[in-house]
């Protein structure tokens, strides 16, 4: 009768094992919008490492403005959706993600025109509307985080999107402080990541992406290595489709965070 209890005990365990697992790596970021706020963590690959991602504009500065079927496309609310998907992914492998930029209604949103607002804060203060206010404000937030956390890999992560002419279609561009070795490192590593990506959906188109050193505000000014990222250009029809279409948006977080996983094991 006890080997029977036992029996009955140790099945009800291994039964119970996966529930308690997956509740156990369950996390919460309201941040991500209701739909998205709970999530997995899946992996450990990037365990220890720390992020500070930072989407372009917000507040009263909408960035680059476009036109899509009579509706305009503003900058900031693509950047700060793919900058959420990104930080989703990054923290289902483990990570520690801070959201520089952050709008407590707007979470991912998978619909084609993105609404705009001007909620965005900078971790909960007003964004400046002067250009050099509105950027140290960012940096002062990185670095504060950056002498707090413990992390020996950490990373910040600017995404924004170009504008010029409408017939100029453009590939994603990558920048690095001039002089940073593991900026440099981390470009290099997204650039051939979505090169590869590119060669493998689309194998006829090519990828004209660059990696390259600028002298930027944001990259001179922050302490942690970074990347600033260009996603295309927001007046071409072409490049509009790698924004407005929502699972573009989430394979371009997903190429990223591909990207980042592939550094963090150098």
């Amino acid at each position: 009768m006890n080997r029977l209890r036992l029996t009955l005990v140790a099945l009800c365990l291994l039964l119970l094992a996966p529930a308690y697992a997956q509740k156990k790596n369950t996390r919460r970021e309201p941040l991500f919008g209701k739909a998205n706020a709970t999530y997995q963590v899946t992996s450990n690959s990037l365990k220890g490492a720390t992020f500070y991602l930072v989407s372009g504009h917000g507040g009263p500065d909408p960035g680059c403005i476009g036109k899509y079927q009579g509706k305009e496309l503003h900058e900031d609310e693509y950047a700060y959706d793919i900058i959420l998907r990104l930080g989703r992914e990054l923290l289902k492998r483990g990570a520690k993600v801070h959201f520089i930029i952050q709008d407590a209604k707007d979470g991912i949103r998978n619909t084609t025109i993105l609404k705009n607002s001007k909620r965005e804060t900078c971790m909960g203060r007003p964004i400046p509307l002067k250009q050099v206010a509105r950027l140290q404000q960012r940096c002062d937030a990185i670095n504060r985080l950056y002498r707090k956390d413990k992390s020996k890999y950490k990373r910040a992560i600017f995404i924004h999107v170009d504008s010029r002419s409408r017939g100029k279609q453009t590939d994603v561009y990558f920048y690095h402080a001039p002089q940073s070795k593991y900026g440099k490192r981390l470009a290099t590593q997204l650039h051939k990541t979505f090169k590869a990506k590119y060669d493998r959906h689309q194998p006829n188109r090519g990828f004209e992406g660059t990696v390259s050193a600028r002298d930027l505000f944001v990259l001179r000014n922050t302490i942690p290595y970074a990347v600033f990222l260009e996603l295309g250009n927001i007046q071409n029809a072409q490049d509009q489709k790698r924004l407005v279409i929502p699972d573009n948006r989430q394979a371009l977080a997903n190429w990223i965070a591909d990207a980042i996983v592939k550094d963090y094991k150098k």
